[in-house]
């Protein structure tokens, strides 16, 4: 999963801790041993041993697993190594999302400026991956809607994918540059700036982080923040709230960052005033953050703040539409939800938020790129309209639109990996799942389902490479039978 760092455009893959040679970089010490004081070689020793392992959980696509708890997030848990997540069925399923720990602390933020079931719109302006995003859809109430922007258009597709195997409704994706938030002046109730960053808290995740992390980069990556905090900041309701986070150390890059909105009359959210769990509480100069260093928690480094601006916001006047087209009205009968809809086509998809943000989305349509104006439901195939891959795993499927295909483990990685499944009599479409969650969709030819999984979305390796996930029933069934 792709973190917030600058990058070159070759990258070298991320690895275990790998730092003999040339670690720390030239200028490390300058920056970070003034801040750590004492601290400092405790934490150069944590960053040369293996990072912890981290997964956050759906809020309901449940399974069984015997896992330690991230203390600060409801749905977190950590791993005692790192498995061969892509041959896990439940990972494609959109069961969990490997993550950072310390990032999970974006919870407590949100639970602390009171945005818990509210109905809001928010924007992740920095989206890909997908870690914060889908940890926010978990988060905000039912009825809000998600814009996940993105800036990049490769890591855009990323951050698709992931948020479409989350599966949550109301969830928006842009793939636009922070400069086209001027059309949209005073929108948000929430908005996440997860910013890119010089990265020193990855540096015992990647090598690369190691690589090129330089003085100049940490300078020009503050300036890239500078230039993105007030677009940021104008395009937030009166009463609405700001986080910002980095996984950086950099006073620079974090708090030094927040200065300008200080002065603009940003009010600082104190999210836990004991921090707790070997968590560093940072107050400088109006700005309240947290920092995480790998030497205190079991987490990477991180940095993590909250601001409400001053006012209150007139209330949203809500529009709704009821289904817009044929097509709509026949798609409606495979959607769980009674809520009103709003149905928008693009490019033969069809996509669909809740009806009272339709007036909302068409304002966000002419301010940014929208690559997914909604969830999308259906798309057009030989003149007709099927289920989207999407579909299959979004919690607003309704469960007795379609047949379902319970597929055991290894059939579940061979669908996975592109091969049709064997049937006595398969006709018209069916949904292929594995314990009773989504995988994707299969069209019945007779003697065998013929597989309608995305490319992009199939496993390519032949073989695990490192051992399965604990909650594997192959593992546990192989546990079971030892002496």
């Amino acid at each position: 999963m792709r973190d917030k760092r600058q990058r070159a455009k070759h990258r070298q893959p991320a690895g275990p801790a790998n730092q003999a040679q040339g670690f720390p970089p030239p200028g490390l010490d300058r920056h970070l041993q003034p801040l750590l004081g004492q601290d400092y070689p405790a934490l150069l020793k944590a960053l040369q041993e293996a990072p912890p392992v981290s997964i956050r959980l759906h809020p309901t696509k449940r399974f069984e697993h015997d896992l330690a708890a991230v203390p600060w997030c409801s749905t977190g848990f950590y791993l005692d190594e790192r498995p061969s997540f892509t041959f896990d069925p439940l990972l494609h399923a959109g069961a969990y999302y490997v993550q950072e720990a310390s990032s999970m602390l974006l919870e407590q933020v949100f639970i602390a400026a009171g945005l818990k079931d509210r109905e809001l719109l928010a924007l992740d302006l920095c989206a890909a991956p997908g870690g914060k995003s889908s940890h926010l859809l978990s988060l905000l109430g039912p009825g809000s809607l998600l814009v996940s922007n993105e800036i990049d258009r490769r890591r855009c597709s990323v951050l698709q994918e992931n948020l479409w195997k989350w599966g949550m409704p109301n969830s928006v994706i842009a793939n636009s540059p922070p400069e086209h938030l001027q059309a949209l002046p005073a929108c948000f109730d929430l908005i996440v700036v997860d910013a890119p960053c010089s990265g020193q808290g990855m540096f015992r995740k990647d090598p690369f982080a190691v690589a090129q992390w330089t003085p100049a980069l940490a300078e020009h990556c503050a300036m890239t923040q500078r230039n993105m905090l007030p677009l940021a900041w104008e395009a937030l309701r009166p009463g609405g709230v700001l986080i910002y986070s980095t996984c950086t150390w950099e006073p620079q890059e974090n708090e030094a960052q927040l200065a300008a909105l200080v002065a603009a009359g940003a009010i600082a959210i104190d999210p836990l005033p004991n921090a707790p769990w070997g968590l560093v509480r940072s107050e400088w100069n109006g700005a309240i953050g947290l920092r995480c260093y790998p030497h205190r928690v079991r987490g990477e480094g991180f940095f993590i703040a909250a601001f409400r601006k001053p006012g209150e916001a007139a209330p949203r006047k809500a529009a709704r539409t009821g289904p817009s087209s044929p097509a709509a009205v026949e798609v409606t009968q495979w959607l769980a939800s009674h809520t009103e809809r709003s149905f928008r086509s693009q490019q033969d998809t069809l996509f669909v938020v809740d009806a009272r943000w339709s007036g909302v989305l068409d304002t966000l349509d002419q301010a940014l790129k929208l690559v997914s104006p909604g969830a999308p439901v259906a798309e057009l195939h030989a003149g007709t309209w099927r289920p989207h891959p999407a579909l299959a795993l979004s919690s607003d499927l309704r469960q007795d639109s379609f047949p379902r295909v319970e597929l055991d483990e290894e059939q579940a990685v061979q669908y996975l990996q592109g091969q049709a499944i064997p049937a006595h009599e398969a006709h018209a479409y069916a949904l292929a799942t594995h314990r009773g969650l989504g995988l994707g969709w299969l069209k019945g030819a007779g003697k065998r389902w013929n597989n309608l999984l995305p490319e992009a979305w199939r496993i390519r390796a032949q073989q695990a490479k490192a051992p399965r996930v604990s909650w594997s029933r192959t593992a546990l069934d192989q546990n079971e039978q030892a002496p």
